[in-house]
């Protein structure tokens, strides 16, 4: 696997999943951003209060930089760690930084919540790429087949891994 450094295919704008186009051969079959749930927003905004709380017996002012900061900091590591991605574009699986083309590839596996538990913990090979988000109770299994890739496998938590699995199994198709 080889890290990706640029952005092949612009995001649609609309939701996480989204077909492409048989004219436009850089447009994604598959888009999905790993975001972090909503409660996670609620412990960023209590983040803050407690930035607040902490520098109250300071006095007004570094009581409101200390929410302020305290605020930003806790959001922005949310949304960094929300922002990882995974898409099929250009003939290649993209994955957070890896980019593996999808003729590497093999046996496509859809993981339910008991699979995916499995092959995170007991089953998981520590040489295999790994993609996990703990909010995510589902993901896809994909067999790496390059010889010369010593990575056996790719292990990608996602919300619609029938979807994930059906862009790869497209492509390969395809070509």
């Amino acid at each position: 696997m080889q890290p990706s450094a640029s952005n092949p295919a612009p995001t649609p704008p609309s939701g996480a999943s989204s077909p492409a186009s048989p004219a436009s051969p850089a447009a994604p079959r598959f888009d999905e951003r790993l975001t972090v749930p909503g409660s996670w927003w609620v412990i960023v905004a209590l983040l803050a209060v407690s930035g607040g709380l902490i520098m109250f017996p300071l006095g007004t002012v570094p009581m409101l930089g200390g929410l302020i900061v305290a605020g930003v900091a806790a959001g922005v590591a949310a949304s960094s760690y929300g922002s990882a991605r995974i898409r099929v574009v250009a003939g290649s699986l993209v994955a957070g930084e890896a980019r593996v083309p999808v003729s590497a590839l093999g046996a496509v596996e859809v993981l339910d919540e008991e699979g995916a538990r499995a092959w995170r913990t007991h089953k998981a090979d520590p040489r295999a790429f790994m993609l996990m988000r703990s909010y995510v109770p589902r993901a896809v299994r994909v067999v790496v087949t390059d010889p010369a890739d010593p990575t056996p496998y790719l292990y990608l938590s996602s919300r619609d891994p029938e979807g994930l699995a059906a862009a790869v199994e497209a492509v390969r198709a395809e070509g």
